[in-house]
């Protein structure tokens, strides 16, 4: 397929890199900085432009990755016609792109994509909605051309799952981060952890994640309980968390 990407950021770069590798052509890229539109377009290829009155409207697939703000006034800058768009966000209607054109989706990767990182993130699980039969089927061919692991969903669907999504990914990262600078403040490696990581990580692959769960709070042990959250008298927001988390896991 003609591909034109919409936006410059990191799911923009890293789903342009899979679009090409798939042997799709990318005849532009647009996007509102045009310092980041010229790298894209750069290492895709083709042309860029940050005007949207200059958009090519030849392409066969319109792929929008910006912001949720700037999707909602999208419609302002561009109308396709017939072509073909869709966005790639978990939580915003496929009904925010139904000025812009008369045929409309999502393709939306469920992974954190970043485009600084130099090894090709593995199988990416995309989600694909239309706004119609023909839509759905197209896009759904196109997602399996660049992934293997493609569903059709709904719109309600999708947005359970972005939910969970932010609870595996964003506030699992965040409790790594207050690790971390715990870590730090105690001038503990915290490298030694990433073995842990990895292994619960690997798990959640071949066992529900209720039947792996370990650690004083499961066990209800009190005293560590309580060695523990004395330990974390100067680091009232990570105790707080620890607090939460452990009445969650002993009570929940």
């Amino acid at each position: 397929m003609r591909v034109l990407i919409i936006g410059a950021g990191n799911v923009a770069t890293v789903l342009g890199r899979l679009i090409k590798e798939a042997n799709h052509e990318i005849v532009q890229v647009i996007s509102r900085n045009k310092a980041t539109a010229a790298a894209l377009a750069d290492e895709l290829g083709c042309p860029f432009s940050n005007d949207f009155t200059q958009i090519d409207l030849s392409a066969d697939l319109y792929l929008v990755a910006m912001s949720d703000a700037a999707l909602n006034v999208l419609p302002e800058k561009i109308q396709l016609g017939d072509k073909l768009v869709v966005h790639t966000a978990g939580a915003i209607s496929k009904d925010v792109l139904k000025d812009v054109s008369q045929q409309y989706g999502v393709l939306y990767p469920l992974q954190s994509l970043r485009k600084e990182l130099a090894e090709k993130p593995t199988v990416i699980p995309f989600l694909v909605e239309g706004n119609n039969e023909v839509t759905t089927q197209t896009l759904l061919t196109f997602a399996q051309s660049i992934s293997q692991n493609v569903s059709v969903t709904t719109e309600n669907d999708r947005f359970k799952l972005h939910v969970a999504a932010v609870v595996v990914n964003n506030f699992t990262n965040h409790l790594y981060a207050l690790a971390a600078e715990y870590c730090k403040i105690g001038n503990v490696p915290f490298n030694l952890l990433y073995p842990l990581i990895e292994t619960a990580a690997n798990r959640l692959e071949h066992f529900p994640p209720n039947e792996m769960q370990t650690g004083p709070a499961i066990r209800k042990d009190i005293t560590t309980l309580d060695k523990h959250l004395r330990m974390l008298t100067a680091h009232p927001k990570l105790k707080s968390i620890y607090l939460k988390m452990t009445d969650s896991i002993m009570n929940g």
